[in-house]
């Protein structure tokens, strides 16, 4: 990157966290400190909530992932909307009502303390795991290409995030992330108009290719339980984890709590139920526009061209030129077909126009044959080495093409994203581990100002452990899948609890407690025996699903429990 681009990244890195800092000084009482006074208004509040879901991995994984599979991604937001409605309806107000810091205070008070402490466990586990991905994500991808060490990386993004939250709670999450969500979608909305405008061909003749390709194929009627992404998935699996996530997860409850009512709490989480998909349907667009792009520009055989670059450097450069040979080769002859492609959409010969679609899918096939060949010999050289690139695809784009200045705001795109999940992540195991464990079972009676600086440590002891965690990670077969996976694994069993607790009156707290217990142990067992069975039962169902069932599970055992006890 050049200096300007450097100055525009950490000048707005910097910018942003110091008025996060300076606009919360002060924050010395409980309230103000975990709930911000109640002084949020909606749109902060819709913003926030966004930018705590719209962590780096968005920005990385999600271009990248339209590029390889097209638009499909989208649906897994179909039901947003639906689960917005439900807990401004049936969640919020009961938050409200009884005036809690955290999610898990309404538990006790439902059923009792055990129930409690287990819901804020399961919260912690999940969410401690995720914050340390959340960070890693970013740093991994960021260090490949600036060149920079990657523990220094980690420890960058953490200590950042670190101090600004831990200096100003709550409010100074929220106030920072409308800048940093401001940062985010302008930077990812220029990137889409300059890549739009890069194009060698028009905007119209880009969505033919895209959609020979079909790239734009936005829903899936089929119905597979092993697929994570389809319509039925979108529209129920994905309700079940949403609903737990914005309802039940501490990081995002946490966000509207701070609001100065109850109806800038609703407006602000309805605001991100209609926001939310627009927002992903942009940022895929732009991975697919980037697909487009390098069918007209020679694309890197693979985007992580840090490995590609070692090869050259090693006992198999030889092989890796002759595949590089063929791979562009490949390339040209798809260049020449996508513009014979195009030649029979404006002449309207359908039978041309499937002609070149299936011959360019035998290209597509060649092509990622080749690929395939390229990464055995990147692994032969460095049996570490990362080979899954597709979150490599957006960055190695903007890096290659994108104007200077432009470079380093999209950089930033990045680092604020990675900040202001983190941000919320940690701020939320803070005062969860402060108000559901130190304060309600290990010191009891203290002072409001004893627990402020306790929840300012647990903030910090968080983030070092997020930071421990990230520097000793390492990647899963996708970033966006690897924080929904971890999130399915346990968001089913607390919005089960939770479930139970508003719609089952006549269940108490011995039986909903075993059945969370039996509930998770089920997802467990599922998971690691998900696509091999277990006596004899063989299953494969696609993660999502895990939030349905564990759900569901929650509410059928606790029935049977709690008939068995009487």
């Amino acid at each position: 990157m050049t200096s300007l681009d450097w100055i525009v990244l950490f000048g707005t890195l910097g910018a942003i966290a110091s008025y996060g800092i300076y606009k919360t000084r002060g924050q010395n009482s409980l309230d103000s400190y975990l709930r911000g006074r109640n002084s949020m208004n909606w749109w902060t509040i819709g913003l926030s909530i966004m930018a705590t879901q719209a962590s780096a991995i968005t920005f990385l994984s999600t271009p990248g992932q339209a590029y390889e599979s097209g638009m499909g991604f989208i649906q897994f937001y179909f039901g947003l909307p639906i689960a917005m409605i439900i807990i401004s309806v049936a969640f919020i107000p009961i938050y409200y009502r009884l005036k809690v810091y955290t999610a898990y205070e309404y538990l006790e008070n439902r059923f009792d303390l055990k129930t409690r402490t287990l819901a804020a466990l399961l919260f912690i586990i999940q969410r401690g795991l995720a914050s340390g991905i959340t960070i890693y994500a970013p740093a991994i991808i960021l260090s490949t290409l600036l060149g920079w060490n990657l523990t220094w990386t980690v420890v960058f993004i953490g200590v950042v995030v670190i101090i600004y939250t831990v200096s100003g709670g709550t409010a100074a999450v929220s106030i920072t992330q409308k800048q940093q969500m401001a940062v985010m979608m302008g930077g990812m909305i220029l990137a889409g108009i300059i890549v739009i405008r890069m194009l060698p061909v028009s905007f119209t003749e880009a969505l033919h290719v895209a959609g020979s390709m079909e790239k734009l194929d936005l829903v899936n009627l089929e119905f597979d339980p092993s697929d994570r992404y389809n319509v039925w998935s979108g529209m129920t699996a994905a309700v079940f984890l949403f609903l737990s996530y914005f309802g039940a997860d501490q990081s995002q409850v946490q966000r509207y709590l701070s609001g100065q009512t109850l109806s800038q709490s609703r407006m602000g989480l309805i605001m991100n139920g209609f926001l939310k998909v627009p927002m992903q349907f942009i940022i895929l667009f732009i991975g697919v526009m980037v697909f487009v792009f390098y069918q007209f520009y020679q694309p890197p055989v693979v985007f992580n061209t840090v490995q590609t670059e070692k090869l050259q450097e090693s006992e198999y450069a030889s092989e890796f030129q002759s595949l590089q040979g063929e791979f562009d080769a490949l390339f040209e002859e798809g260049k020449q077909s996508y513009q014979e492609l195009l030649i029979a959409v404006d002449a309207e010969d359908d039978v041309v126009k499937n002609q070149v679609k299936a011959s360019l899918g035998q290209i597509k096939q060649k092509q990622e044959a080749v690929r395939d060949e390229v990464k055995a010999l990147i692994v032969k050289n460095d049996p570490v080495a990362e080979t899954r690139d597709t979150d490599y695809v957006f960055m190695r784009f903007v890096m290659d093409h994108l104007p200077v200045g432009i470079v380093g705001l999209l950089f930033a795109v990045i680092f604020s994203a990675a900040m202001s999940s983190s941000a919320s992540e940690l701020n939320s195991l803070g005062s969860t581990t402060t108000i559901d464990l130190y304060k309600r079972s290990i010191k009891k009676e203290a002072s409001d100002g004893h627990y402020v600086i306790s929840s300012k440590l647990f903030t910090a002891l968080w983030g070092a452990l997020a930071i421990f965690f990230a520097i000793y990670a390492s990647l899963f077969e996708n970033l966006i899948q690897a924080v929904n996976l971890l999130g399915s694994l346990f968001y089913g069993t607390i919005l089960g609890i939770f479930l139970v607790g508003f719609f089952m009156k006549w269940v108490k707290g011995f039986a909903v407690f075993l059945a969370a217990l039996l509930s998770q142990a089920l997802i467990l067992v599922i998971h690691f025996q998900n696509g091999e069975g277990l006596f004899g039962i063989v299953w494969d169902i696609g993660f999502l699903w895990y939030n349905a069932i564990g759900c569901l599970s929650v509410m059928l055992f606790a029935t049977l429990l709690q008939a068995v006890k009487k």
